[in-house]
């Protein structure tokens, strides 16, 4: 699993993941995940957000698609991702290209 940033007991950020970390994402006790990097993004060389999905519900994980371009937060975005993560279980991991753009929406819907 790619290294979090653990924001509070809720929610922690991390770097794009692989379909090789949902099981690691899983056993760390995470309930949900929150992608918030467009599958465009970059060409799209990495996991698009439905694979990831798949496998994640396969095992049992909660999977949003919120996709933030970089730099273009903007009060939208933050009011769905506060209804997005009121809806989902406990604990949340939130990814992006850096986790950066996951941090920056837990903590203006905060």
């Amino acid at each position: 699993m790619k290294s979090l940033t653990r924001l509070d007991a809720n929610f922690s950020t991390s770097p794009q993941i692989d379909l090789e970390d949902l099981p690691d994402i899983k056993a760390a006790g995470f309930k949900s995940i929150i992608c918030n990097r467009p599958d465009s993004e970059d060409g799209g060389i990495h996991p698009d957000h439905n694979l990831l999905e798949e496998t994640a519900k396969k095992l049992g994980l909660e999977f949003a698609y919120l996709p933030v371009v970089p730099g273009q937060i903007n009060d939208t975005n933050v009011a769905t991702f506060k209804t997005v993560i009121a809806n989902l279980p406990g604990p949340t991991m939130g990814y992006c290209r850096l986790g950066i753009r996951s941090k920056i929406l837990y903590e203006r819907s905060r």
